[in-house]
């Protein structure tokens, strides 16, 4: 891969390390937000659900928006949708105001997620495509742990909430120009969308890629389809988009009910706020071991047994944490192994979808997908918080939520048959 190339990728990484803090950051400051507006598990859980809603939508609109007007416009457009929720969110002084701003921040996070997906998987040679992919979610977990990190020392040092929105707010700006400068529209998007001028931006990208210009840009094969989010229900697309959804809703139920409700059980356990922001940070350890070693497996391995062995095992490893621990290291590994597990189901869907659908609907695709599957993200610390409220123990709450990933696993399982009846091409 040409060192430009490589750049896309690591900024794309980098954007998606935002996200991960931006998405968390509503984890980091829960305890603090119950203490100060005294609200309940169950109100708590709907408010740390809002986000996980706006990246639903976001996912789903924005992701074929990208198909449609470019993966470039796209990032830089959910850029700015992100730093003015962030900094919104710091500004809130209610539930409802702090919901509103939440959610809206979801819809650029979602839409991020989805478009630098397809440009990552686009701007990678074919061997380093599936570890490209899986490390540009990776990024995800190091935002959270870094900014994990920053935002403990935060809420430490300052003991407000509100600085914590603070600083994913300055990060997001400052990432924005840098994703204007270094981030040039894909070679396969220009080749599947055609605006006025492809074939000369076509020409100046592979030109700096070190590639020969081309006289003429390539005829569309009878294979290509289009870009409505319909063509994924077409006979060609609509099995394995379902099975791919369904899976992708159960892990990342499991996966929220991890990441949003973790730092609140602990702080509940008797623990201060920053040790149980500690906690979720060694649960993100966990998550990026998983996204880089399931990268590295897929160049090497088939994909979907170690996905299907990842998310039996995080259901397993969700039980052992709510067995009840006692000490703040036994909490701080038993999640982070539950997390490595969980998370791997997650991550080694991703090379899967950018696999499955062309570049003129991979965005849409991955959108959908990871949009509506979303769901499971708003739905899982909704369905758990109703259960704490409801006085349902910590064990009855991870065996529940749990279930997500045999389910997830199971999903998987029925896969290739789906596959066979005429998938665009075969994932790995």
């Amino acid at each position: 891969m040409h060192w430009r190339q490589i750049l896309v990728v690591v900024i794309c990484i980098a954007l998606n390390a935002l996200d991960g803090f931006d998405v968390l950051a509503i984890s980091f400051a829960a305890p603090g937000i119950a203490r100060e507006w005294s609200i309940d598990p169950a109100v708590l859980g709907v408010v740390l659900s809002m986000e996980l809603i706006g990246m639903a939508a976001g996912s789903v609109l924005l992701g074929n928006v990208a198909d449609r007007i470019g993966r470039r416009p796209t990032i830089l457009l959910c850029l700015a949708v992100m730093a003015v929720g962030m900094l919104a969110s710091a500004l809130a002084t209610s539930v409802t105001m702090l919901s509103a701003t939440r959610l809206f921040t979801g819809l650029g996070i979602g839409g991020m997620l989805s478009a630098t997906s397809a440009m990552v998987a686009e701007y990678s040679n074919a061997r380093r495509r599936g570890l490209n992919v899986s490390l540009n979610i990776a990024g995800y977990s190091t935002g959270a742990i870094f900014g994990g990190l920053v935002a403990s020392y935060l809420l430490e040092s300052s003991g407000e909430w509100r600085s914590v929105f603070v600083f994913g707010g300055i990060a997001t700006l400052v990432m924005l120009p840098l994703a204007a400068v270094f981030v040039p529209e894909s070679v396969q998007s220009l080749a599947a969308r055609r605006p006025a001028g492809a074939l000369a931006r076509i020409n100046r990208t592979l030109g700096k890629l070190g590639h020969e210009h081309l006289s003429h840009l390539p005829e569309l094969g009878a294979g290509d389809v289009g870009q409505s989010i319909l063509t994924l229900f077409s006979k060609r697309f609509a099995a394995v988009t379902v099975l791919l959804t369904i899976a992708y809703f159960a892990q990342i139920m499991l996966f929220y009910f991890v990441m949003k409700w973790v730092p609140k059980i602990v702080a509940d356990m008797g623990f201060a706020d920053a040790d149980a922001g500690r906690v979720l940070v060694a649960a993100n350890v966990g998550n990026l071991a998983a996204a880089v070693l399931i990268g590295l497996a897929s160049q090497r391995f088939t994909v979907r047994p170690l996905v299907i062995a990842a998310m039996v095992a995080g259901s397993a490893a969700i039980a052992v944490f709510g067995t009840g621990l006692e000490t703040i290291a036994t909490i701080s590994i038993s999640v982070a192994v539950a997390a490595f597990f969980i998370n791997a189901g997650v991550v080694g869907l991703y090379p899967i979808l950018a696999q499955t659908f062309p570049a003129n609907l991979r965005g849409s695709g991955i959108g959908f997908v990871i949009g509506v599957g979303r769901g499971g993200s708003a739905v899982g610390p909704v369905i758990a918080g109703g259960l704490f409220a409801s006085g349902a123990g910590l064990l009855t709450v991870a065996l529940v939520m749990g279930a997500g990933g045999l389910v997830a696993a199971t999903m998987l399982v029925l896969l290739p048959r789906a596959l066979r009846a005429a998938p665009p091409t075969a994932p790995g």
